[in-house]
């Protein structure tokens, strides 16, 4: 084995970790937050994202598929958030050494990308750029402390 492929194998591991770790909690505490504001229909709304309304049509089989694939949706893209942040820290190592504030700054870059960059593209039906201060207030700050803090210390903790 050359030094190439073990120092390969070596950092997957560590790189798997913070991800699956702040990825995790960050997903579950975010859902756990949609289900009590909005109640349990939320999966379905994610998966509203790639079917459009359809999401809440159909047969009871077909509506528990889409709830399902809402989950499944939503761990995607909070897996996908911590996998950027942890691969952006490798290279920018302040962002592991100041966790909380990089995580905090990293949960206010993730709802700006899911609210200007995401939904606009999916088949979600909202107008996009019409915010209220409070819902802009609330999002930001549930971003903030349920995404960007799970993620980065994630990353500070399980890296090393």
């Amino acid at each position: 084995m050359n030094a190439q492929s073990t120092s390969a194998s070596t950092s997957t591991p560590k790189l798997l970790l913070p991800i699956l770790i702040g990825g995790g909690i960050a997903g579950i505490l975010d859902l756990t937050s949609a289900f009590i504001t909005f109640g349990w229909k939320v999966p379905r709304g994610i998966a509203m994202g790639l079917l459009g309304t359809r999401a809440f049509q159909g047969s009871s089989s077909w509506l528990l598929f889409t709830w399902i694939l809402g989950v499944i949706l939503h761990f995607t893209i909070a897996f996908g958030a911590a996998t950027i942040y942890c691969l952006t820290a490798r290279r920018l190592t302040f962002l592991e050494e100041n966790f909380l504030v990089c995580g905090l700054f990293y949960g206010i870059a993730v709802y700006l990308v899911m609210n200007l960059i995401v939904l606009p593209l999916s088949a979600f039906p909202i107008k996009t750029g019409t915010f209220t201060l409070n819902g802009l207030r609330e999002g930001i700050l549930i971003h903030m402390i349920l995404i960007g803090l799970p993620i980065s210390f994630g990353a500070w903790r399980f890296s090393k």
